[in-house]
């Protein structure tokens, strides 16, 4: 079962009023590890409210932004993973296709339209392959 590499500001946790409970309720269906992804800095960390996540969180502070390809390289090495082995939804398109470049599986996650029932069939759809 592969890891789902979660976005983290404007995905699963909404400015000002923390995690998308649909979000999280959707992501506990699934007994696959879990992975925020972000770029916060250490204040971001606290404005964002990223501090006490239920997932393993993510960042390297803006170094490099999660628009570049060297993020989701330095993620992999550091969590010993291979492109394969993930699955990963994002809200903003240069940081999907930045992934994509790397050889993740990446589904774009519009945050204005929050259609769980897309997420979920890219969960479904890829989780297992």
């Amino acid at each position: 079962m592969k890891t789902i590499l979660v976005d983290a500001v404007d995905c699963f946790v909404i400015e000002e009023e923390g995690i998308y409970k649909p979000m999280h309720d959707l992501l506990e269906q699934y007994p696959s590890r879990k992975i925020i992804l972000t770029g916060a800095d250490d204040n971001q960390m606290d404005e964002f409210g990223l501090r006490n996540m239920p997932y393993e969180l993510f960042t390297l502070k803006h170094n490099p932004e999660k628009t570049d390809p060297e993020y989701y390289k330095k993620m992999l090495e550091h969590y010993d993973l291979r492109p394969e082995e993930v699955i990963y939804f994002e809200h903003n398109l240069k940081a999907v296709e930045s992934a994509q470049s790397v050889g993740i599986k990446t589904y774009y996650y519009d945050f204005d339209k929050k259609d769980l029932k897309a997420l979920k069939r890219f969960l479904e759809k890829d989780i297992s392959q």
